[in-house]
């Protein structure tokens, strides 16, 4: 008896055994995973009427606080709303140092258009002219050497002009900020953008490769412009302790204008 229950065969009842498990676990999981994936996308959906009330409610005023910020290029879209006789008439009070209603002239509408272009003229002019005007000085004192172009003028133009522009005018806000003064430094960017326009034009006439020429322009260009910085800088200086801030305006601007000289057209 016990030898004929042990030779009985077994094998085809595991293997019914087994593939009844493989259906039951099979059946198991595609209900669990069932189960998950209606729990996900409740929770999706959830979210999603959620922020569309969150949106509903503050998409007027948070989106434009957020976005519409100093990365923004549409905040800044008000400041270059200037026509051609409007930009005309600024460059030419720049070449007036002495009336000093150049704030009174801006107050309502003032722009970066100066800052921008003009800086960036200065950068080209600058660099492009001051290697024509070593060249002329090369060929006049040494003809018989060669001469090579001088590629970092241009780096070194860009930052120096866009430096000055940018700092110079920041600096000089928060200065008058500090000691009460009620400055605004978009004012201040377009006085010292349209500044610099004098020095386009004073760069033109310094290729001439005549160094007594070029010193007399580099002084009478650098007193006009200082002076229309200051001149108009004075409407925030009321008090004479603060003079010395005038003075120093002065100086920086002549200074940028007698660097060029120096660096550029030497």
């Amino acid at each position: 008896m016990d030898d004929s229950y042990s030779n009985f065969p077994t094998s085809h009842l595991v293997g019914s055994v087994r593939q009844l498990s493989l259906k039951k676990r099979t059946a198991l999981n595609q209900k669990l995973l069932q189960k998950i994936l209606q729990y996900f996308l409740q929770i999706m959906v959830k979210c999603r009427k959620r922020y569309q009330i969150l949106g509903s409610e503050g998409d007027g005023q948070q989106s434009t606080n957020k976005w519409n910020g100093v990365f923004s290029v549409s905040s800044y879209t008000e400041y270059f709303n200037v026509d051609t006789d409007l930009v005309l008439n600024r460059l030419m009070s720049s070449l007036n140092p002495t009336t000093g209603d150049f704030f009174s002239k801006i107050d309502a509408n003032p722009d970066l258009y100066g800052l921008v272009w003009i800086s960036t003229t200065l950068v080209f002019v600058i660099s492009a002219i001051g290697n024509c005007a070593t060249y002329l000085m090369h060929k006049r004192t040494d003809s018989n050497s060669s001469w090579n172009f001088d590629v970092n003028y241009v780096n070194m133009a860009a930052c120096s002009v866009y430096g000055y522009a940018l700092l110079v005018p920041l600096g000089f806000y928060f200065l008058l900020r500090y000691m009460g003064s009620s400055a605004s430094l978009i004012h201040f960017w377009c006085l010292w953008g349209y500044s610099l326009f004098l020095l386009i034009l004073s760069s033109f006439l310094l290729i001439i490769p005549v160094e007594f020429l070029r010193w007399i322009i580099t002084i009478a260009a650098a007193t006009t412009s200082a002076s229309f910085v200051a001149s108009n800088l004075r409407t925030y200086v009321q008090s004479d302790d603060l003079m010395i801030l005038l003075v120093a305006a002065f100086a920086l601007q002549a200074a940028l204008t007698i660097f060029i000289k120096m660096w550029f057209f030497s």
